[in-house]
């Protein structure tokens, strides 16, 4: 089908605005482009509301990191969602991410804690995934702080969707079992070879070079692009990943390889729900505000995500 028309519309906005492509400036343009593009564009009256929000740190794997807890409305105990944001590994951050960390908890009856990890080049692989497992751990062994009971899950998007997936394998290793996993259009395979990487290189907000930049920053120096905790759709073991929600966009060079892990998740034996949404894009799960479409995925996404943690 065509890309949904409100989005069509924001493509064409960009497009006429002929601002220099990201991968052409730096790191730092480019966190502030990002988030001039979401909490900038943002209004008081479309920030989704919560019970409450409170920002602290947690430990990361070489000190303390930003992060805001989300706790929904009503009465706990709720399960624990440890939250990624995405952007490459390179750019966004706490707030780029507010109101996606909103949607989950909200439609997910849930807490919510999102990590500020750090970021490339500053900090390369395996940096961001070395952050993601650390904080997940304290917060796992913390949840009495949090939700209350022993319900863990990990969400992100992109990025975040990998550093997710990550956390999940990583933790189950060690013994800490998950509840649930939500992967929200997830980079899960850096080198794979995939017909949307072809189809959707170009025109449809993350952009093959775009995708480049962002890997050559992360983890360009790395020899191997199968590493698990790079590409964690070649993790060795997969039957023991919690039951999964993975989202993906039909105009998204990232589609295949998210559609690639919930393939082998179930191949393995794992609970797996992967759902297309034709006519999307990449992030597509931040654009309810200006597309009905989008408002839709993201309230149906969330609300399967709340099936598997609350049975």
């Amino acid at each position: 089908m065509p890309v949904d028309q409100h989005i069509a519309a924001l493509l064409a906005m960009a497009q006429q605005a002929d601002l220099p492509p990201m991968y052409e400036g730096t790191p730092d343009v480019g966190r502030a482009q990002y988030l001039a593009m979401t909490t900038g564009l943002r209004g008081p009256e479309q920030v989704v509301p919560v019970g409450s929000t409170e920002d602290i740190t947690v430990p990361g794997a070489e000190g303390d990191l930003p992060a805001r807890v989300y706790r929904p409305e009503g009465e706990g105990p709720f399960p624990t969602v440890v939250f990624f944001h995405g952007g490459g590994w390179v750019i966004g951050d706490l707030e780029t991410h507010d109101n996606m960390a909103r949607h989950v908890c909200r439609g997910a009856d849930a807490v919510v804690v999102s990590v500020d990890y750090r970021l490339a080049p500053e900090h390369p692989f395996p940096a961001a995934a070395d952050d993601a497992v650390a904080s997940a751990r304290w917060i796992a062994a913390h949840l009495h702080r949090f939700g209350g009971d022993d319900r863990l899950a990990v969400a992100g998007d992109s990025a975040g969707g990998n550093l997710s997936a990550v956390v999940a394998q990583t933790l189950h290793a060690e013994g800490t079992a998950l509840t649930g996993q939500l992967l929200i259009y997830p980079a899960v395979d850096a080198e794979g070879e995939y017909a949307s990487r072809v189809e959707n290189a170009r025109g449809y907000f993350l952009e093959q070079p775009t995708m480049d930049w962002f890997y050559g920053h992360y983890a360009g120096a790395w020899e191997d692009a199968k590493d698990p905790r790079l590409a964690p759709l070649h993790g060795k073991d997969l039957s023991q990943q919690p039951p999964t929600v993975i989202v993906t966009a039909e105009f998204d060079p990232l589609r295949d390889e998210g559609e690639a892990y919930g393939e082998a998740l179930r191949a393995a034996g794992v609970e797996v729900d992967v759902t297309r949404y034709d006519g999307l894009i990449h992030g597509f799960f931040d654009m309810g505000t200006i597309s009905p479409a989008a408002q839709q995925a993201i309230d149906e996404t969330c609300a399967r995500f709340r099936q598997t943690l609350h049975g």
